[in-house]
């Protein structure tokens, strides 16, 4: 090697090193911001199958609500392999893997930012600003660009950005691989990224001209013409998916009904805004490029508006005819997160390029007011919990402190019942018990109706769990009982600050029956809840 080539491998490495660093320091940011909330929402399901994974003798009455549907995944075998392999505790893993997925999310934006752009203001604009945005609703779809907690689609997304940097490098066979690793994480995004990364490909033998900086900059070499066909994804339509095609119920019509988002003819006007006006968006941006010749920034925004109007007819023809509604869970109408996603990258590329420049004044003027407001709203989203739960912290909500009392104090195989509604209740804050107390439990209205929706076989079991606990507030210590014959619920969780009354009577027994009459015997109480036992 000449002293020429010595010296900028030298340089290359130095500034890959400040690259990773600045990209960790973003990472950080980007968590802050948003906070961080294992078990919260979807993870009830993510974390409790992980959690299953390792201890198979968990949850022998209910794994099937996240069992069924994850054989499309290898998600939380991954993530439970990870740390059987690094004898790392499960919640440590699990944050690391959070704070992977944010980075490598924001690697691939610096990637696609220094092919759209040619300044590092502009660059690094870009991945500030999706890294601030990350929490952003995504028009009605009930999702934002990343979860406050570890989800596939976060190292799907990861995936998917790392694929569309390869496809503008022309690397088709490397897009392919990388395609391939987000449907093995998650299958809907991965449809969407392919769909995404086909239009992008049309055309176009990739940007061998630009200046692609020092993190993953292309080679030049030809991409083998198999690889255009995306041939690697191949394999995976052995993946079990039959179900999903399984006809529908009463009981899976009525699942499917707690899902707002699979209804369009129920989003409001500022939903439907938020579907049209991103198209606006990347039509402004195309032009803007054109006229400034930004070639890539050109390509990026333009095709991502052919794929916008594409997917946006796809799901319009899945989600309003009647006769189609099985294809719902499919859920068509979240192709906007990918475009959200880079359209927010590129505002901030384009900003940085025509405004903030390299003046630190501009860049404190916009992100710290953005920054501050986005971690406003996540607080004001879970007031009752600390913004933070980290690995080894003491729970701040009083309904996770009683839920990590019930996973040390009551048995493996124990089945719990609580309020179906029991997420929204004020102080909870979405925290999911199984994911957080390790036991089993009759079905819940908010997130077991969607799993039922999409798994077509659980419907019918759902509705019964569900009917049988939906006049939950007026019920007694008698009724809690019948539901330990009827399904052999053995404890119950109940709200005091909701239920007042109820709880009050569960304490001191009420009623004519003097068997139904007798109080329950609740050996954990706080300020908000109380875990009874049921004999």
């Amino acid at each position: 090697m000449s002293g020429v080539d010595s010296a900028a491998a030298v340089v290359t490495r130095h500034s890959r090193a400040r690259d990773c660093g600045l990209l960790l320091l973003t990472t950080i940011l980007a968590v802050a911001i948003q906070g961080y909330h294992p078990g919260l929402e979807d993870d009830a399901f993510y974390l409790a199958a992980i959690k299953r994974d390792l201890n198979p003798a968990l949850f022998p009455h209910d794994a099937d609500f996240f069992r069924l549907q994850f054989q499309a995944t290898i998600f939380d075998k991954v993530i439970a392999e990870s740390v059987r392999l690094t004898h790392l505790p499960l919640s440590v893993a699990v944050l690391l893997w959070h704070l992977g997925a944010i980075f490598l999310i924001l690697w691939a934006c610096l990637g696609i930012a220094r092919r759209c752009f040619a300044g590092v203001p502009a660059q690094w604009a870009a991945v500030v600003t999706a890294a601030v945005l990350l929490t952003i609703p995504v028009a009605g779809t009930a999702i934002s660009l990343t979860d406050q907690y570890l989800h596939p689609r976060a190292l799907a997304t990861a995936a998917i950005l790392a694929a569309v940097v390869a496809v503008l490098d022309g690397r088709r066979v490397r897009a392919g691989i990388l395609l391939a690793v987000a449907c093995a994480m998650h299958v809907i995004m991965a449809a969407f990224g392919i769909s995404f990364c086909i239009f992008l490909a049309w055309g176009w033998n990739g940007g061998r001209n630009a200046d692609h900086g020092a993190l993953g900059s292309a080679s030049g070499e030809e991409a083998r013409s198999e690889g255009s066909k995306f041939g690697v994804l191949l394999p995976l339509a052995a993946i079990p998916l039959g179900w999903l095609f399984e006809p529908t119920t009463e009981a899976w019509r009525e699942a499917a009904s707690t899902r707002h988002f699979y209804f369009l003819g129920d989003w409001q006007w500022y939903e439907w805004l938020g579907v049209v006006a991103p198209l606006l968006v990347l039509y402004f941006f195309a032009r803007v490029a054109r006229r400034t010749k930004a070639e890539v920034l050109e390509r990026v925004s333009s095709r991502l508006l052919y794929y916008g109007i594409f997917q946006m007819a796809v799901a319009l023809i899945i989600m309003l005819p009647p006769a189609l509604q099985r294809l719902r869970p499919f859920e068509p109408m979240r192709y906007l997160h990918l475009v959200y996603l880079l359209m927010f990258m590129l505002a901030g590329g384009l900003v940085g390029q025509y405004v903030l420049d390299g003046r630190a004044y501009r860049w404190a003027l916009l992100f710290v007011p953005l920054g501050l407001g986005m971690f406003y709203a996540q607080r004001e989203m879970y007031p009752a919990t600390s913004h933070l739960e980290l690995p080894g912290m003491r729970a701040s909500n009083e309904w996770v402190a009683a839920f990590e009392w019930v996973r040390a104090n009551t048995a493996t195989d124990a089945l719990f019942a609580l309020n179906p509604y029991y997420m929204r209740i004020p102080g909870e804050d979405y925290h999911g018990f199984r994911a957080l107390a390790e036991r089993s439990a009759l079905a819940d209205v908010l997130k077991d109706g969607g799993m039922a929706a999409r798994v077509p076989s659980l419907a019918p079991r759902w509705k019964r769990e569900v009917d049988a606990t939906r006049e939950w507030p007026n019920f007694k210590a008698g009724d809690f009982r019948h539901l330990k014959n009827t399904f052999g619920v053995n404890w119950v969780i109940l709200a005091k600050s909701r239920d007042r009354n109820q709880a009050e009577e569960v304490r001191r027994g009420a009623g004519d029956d003097p068997a139904a009459a007798a109080p329950l015997d609740c050996p954990y109480q706080n300020r908000s809840v109380m875990v009874c036992r049921v004999e």
